[in-house]
């Protein structure tokens, strides 16, 4: 452990780390508005532009295929470039493309300018979790990140309450919904402007002085709140525990090559399988609930409100995850959350009436977002500082591909095998991350970012790593 993590680690929970929670989790906020927004818009749009089954699914994914291609850059960015620079320019994108789709006339202009918005939407959402967890102590970083990503919750459920209350005003009134999902992130980016970058990232580039103003800074505001306090650092880990796999800032094919290094290549797979199950399932799910409640009998109004419901569920899925984390460890948490996902989804597969699909699919929604919380606490845990960004965004990146193509794989499913069919096959999917997480995880709870990769350097040289 460097000087600069020593001091980091040391620091507690205070008025700074709050700034940084809720900076970074109103990102999460607009982010989950931009991409739920579209499971009310597209009732309406398939209707407004004569959209076939298929064409409303590949509608549905483009807002995916740009997060792809965002976490990717993003990822690669974040750790070549730095992590501020990349989330203020991805928000930025975000915003204007956002902004232009409400107002396309055609569904193909729509669909393009969905994916540049995913595009700024992804980027931003991937580069959140590891450049603020680099910020914080080991013994709440698991409470502190799962907090974060609580904030996706509450954009779901704003989108809700347009799609509730403003789509169904008029046959116009979703450009309005839409184009309100953009117009707050510029109060955003004006309150991140004064956010520092990260100073583990700062260290691991060589610009020690940078680094140094920068805990420094941190540790003006916890003293200026708390008084002086602070203990000294800890004892420095052994330089031997950093990776060391050539330059792996320098492009992404070094990044990649490290991530599938052998100190790495374990955690990498799990982490890619783990946000495929996930995420595939997750975006079947929400893109198309609403449509899929119609197609079912419901009038649009009553299925807009079951949906509202249902998102006001990820609240308590979240923050439930958040409060268990650092309890009972990150596997175990994943592992039952999702197994329990999958038995809601088989609930919700076998659902007779309006009650029964209102509680399977508030207890999907519950689960599944508690297992967001877990992964977004997890991933940026399990890679060293040099590619932790690289290996959150492809890992987001894999997953994505899933919200690509479950939209359009619902779209065939749903003519063919119904309710039942989407559904079960969302509990396959559930049930094989679980395995996933179960077999290849590590223990990361309590430990230091830098112990952890120390572990897992340790591991590949013969010594096996603890499991948790």
């Amino acid at each position: 452990m460097s000087d600069v993590a020593a001091r980091l680690e040391r620091l507690p929970f205070c008025n700074v780390h709050r700034r940084l929670l809720f900076m970074g989790g109103l990102g999460y906020t607009f982010d989950a508005m931009d991409g739920a927004i579209m499971a009310f818009v597209l009732p309406v749009v398939s209707v407004l532009w004569s959209l076939s089954s298929v064409q409303t699914g590949v509608l549905g994914s483009a807002t995916y295929i740009g997060f792809f291609f965002g976490a990717i850059c993003s990822g690669t960015l974040g750790d070549l470039l730095g992590r501020r620079f990349v989330m203020m320019g991805a928000l930025g994108i975000y915003s204007a493309a956002t902004a232009l789709s409400a107002l396309a006339i055609t569904w193909p202009q729509f669909f393009v300018l969905r994916i540049v918005a995913g595009f700024g939407s992804g980027a931003e959402s991937v580069i959140i979790a590891p450049f603020l967890t680099e910020f914080v102590a080991s013994r709440y970083r698991g409470r502190f990140t799962g907090a974060l990503a609580g904030f996706f919750s509450f954009g779901f459920v704003g989108a809700a309450l347009l799609g509730n209350f403003i789509i169904p005003l008029a046959p116009a009134a979703w450009r309005f919904a839409v184009f309100a999902t953009a117009v707050p992130v510029v109060m955003l980016l004006w309150w991140r402007r004064s956010l520092p970058e990260s100073p583990r990232w700062l260290e691991t580039r060589g610009r020690s002085q940078e680094a140094e103003a920068a805990v420094s800074m941190i540790e003006a505001g916890v003293v200026a709140e708390l008084g002086d306090i602070l203990a000294p650092p800890a004892a420095p880990i052994d330089a031997s525990s950093r990776v060391t796999t050539g330059t792996l800032g320098a492009a992404l094919r070094g990044n990649l090559a490290a991530l599938w290094s052998r100190p790495l290549r374990r955690v990498t797979a799990m982490s890619w399988l783990m946000w495929l199950s996930l995420t595939a399932s997750y975006y079947a799910f929400f893109t198309w609930i609403p449509s899929l409640l119609v197609k079912s009998g419901m009038t649009v109004t009553r299925s807009f409100g079951f949906s509202l419901l249902i998102y006001v569920a990820q609240i308590p899925g979240y923050y439930s995850a958040a409060w268990l984390i650092d309890r009972i460890g990150r596997k175990a948490l994943i592992v039952s959350y999702m197994l329990l996902g999958g038995v809601s989804a088989l609930g919700l597969a076998n659902a007779h009436d309006n009650l029964q699909v209102t509680v399977a699919g508030a207890l999907l929604s519950f689960f599944m977002n508690g297992s967001y919380a877990g992964l977004y606490v997890y991933t940026p845990e399990l890679f060293p500082t040099e590619v932790r960004a690289t290996g959150c965004g492809i890992a987001s990146a894999i997953g994505r591909l899933g919200a690509i193509a479950s939209p359009i794989v619902v779209g065939y499913i749903y003519p063919i095998w119904g309710f039942a069919g989407v559904f079960g096959i969302t509990t396959a999917v559930l049930l094989g991350g679980a395995l996933s997480v179960l077999i290849l995880g590590i223990a990361t709870s309590g430990r230091s970012l830098e112990a952890i990769t120390a572990a897992e350097l340790q591991a590949a040289g013969g010594r096996p790593a603890a499991n948790r």
